[in-house]
C-alpha cells in the first residue's frame, strides 16, 4: 500500500531530507557565520536576534537559551511597549511592522555597541522592516547574517522602495532550504501543509553556534554559554555572568 501524502511520516521524511539540505547547502555559510559570532564575542560584543512573525521563533533559537551563548539580545515589536514608552494597544495593530520608523525606533532601542553583530530571520526576506532593520544596521557598520529561504526571496518581487532582499544585504546568507511558502505536504486542493523552516533555521543556528564556540575555544577564548536555569545553581551562574553585559540583553519581544 502506498504511503499516505499526509502523514507524521511523510512530513518526518520531508523535512529530514530539508534538514540534509541544509546542511550540504550552508557549509561555507555556517562557518563564515561562525566566525562572525566568534569575533563578536571575542570584541565584547552582543549577538542581536530580529524577526517578525513566526521568525521569532528562530531568533528565541539564538537568544536568552540553555546551550547557547550568553551576549545575546532578542529584538521585537514589544519592546515598543517594554522600553519604548509605548501604550501596549500599538501591539494590537496588524500593520505595525510595515510602519514607517519602526526599524529605527527598534534600532536605538536595543543601543548596540559598534562591535555587535545581527542576525535578521525572514523566510521570505522582503518585508519592509526587515529591510529597513537591514539598511540601518549596514549603515552603522555592524556585521549582518541573514537567514532566510533562498528558494521564497528568489520567487518573489521585493517589496521594498529600495528594490532589495535581505539576502542582497548581508555578509553571510544561511539558506534554511525551505520551499517558497514553507509548507512541504501539498493538498490535494491546493496549497500545502506543515512549515519547515522553523525546524532547518534552529539546525543552522545551533551549527552556528557549535563551530563559533569551538572557534574560540581553540584561540584560548572563554565562550559566555548558559546552562538550564533548572539545573542546581544554573540560575545563579547564569545571572553572573550577564552582569558583564548589563544593560545590553533584553529577553522580551513579541
Amino acid at each position: 500500500m502506498a504511503e499516505p501524502q499526509l502523514s507524521a511520516a511523510r512530513f518526518a521524511d520531508e523535512s529530514r531530507a530539508a534538514a540534509d539540505r541544509a546542511i550540504e547547502a550552508n557549509k561555507a555559510t555556517v562557518a563564515a557565520a561562525a566566525r562572525l559570532f566568534a569575533d563578536c564575542v571575542a570584541a565584547d560584543g552582543v549577538v542581536h536576534g530580529f524577526g517578525t512573525g513566526h521568525s521569532q521563533a528562530t531568533v528565541l533559537e539564538i537568544v536568552g537559551r540553555a546551550g547557547g551563548l550568553i551576549p545575546t539580545n532578542r529584538i521585537g515589536l514589544a519592546d515598543l511597549v517594554l522600553r519604548g514608552g509605548e501604550d501596549r494597544s500599538v501591539l494590537a495593530d496588524p500593520l505595525l511592522e510595515r510602519s514607517p520608523g519602526l526599524a529605527r525606533r527598534l534600532y536605538e532601542l536595543a543601543a548596540p555597541h559598534p562591535q555587535d553583530l545581527f542576525v535578521i530571520v525572514s523566510n521570505s526576506g522582503v518585508n519592509n522592516s526587515v529591510i529597513d532593520m537591514a539598511l540601518l544596521v549596514k549603515e552603522a557598520g555592524h556585521p549582518l547574517i541573514a537567514l532566510t529561504s533562498l528558494t521564497h526571496t528568489r520567487a518573489v518581487p521585493a517589496l521594498h522602495p529600495s528594490g532589495e532582499h535581505l539576502a542582497d544585504l548581508a555578509d553571510a546568507v544561511l539558506d534554511n532550504c525551505a520551499p517558497a511558502g514553507d509548507a512541504l505536504l501539498p493538498l490535494p486542493d491546493g496549497g500545502a501543509l506543515c512549515g519547515v523552516s522553523t525546524i532547518t533555521s534552529a539546525l543552522l543556528v545551533q551549527m552556528v553556534v557549535a563551530e563559533a564556540v569551538g572557534l574560540l575555544t581553540a584561540e584560548g577564548r572563554q565562550a559566555p554559554v548558559y546552562i538550564s536555569a533548572n539545573l542546581p545553581g544554573g540560575y545563579e551562574r547564569n545571572a553572573l555572568l550577564e552582569e558583564h553585559y548589563a544593560g545590553r540583553l533584553h529577553r522580551g519581544g513579541f
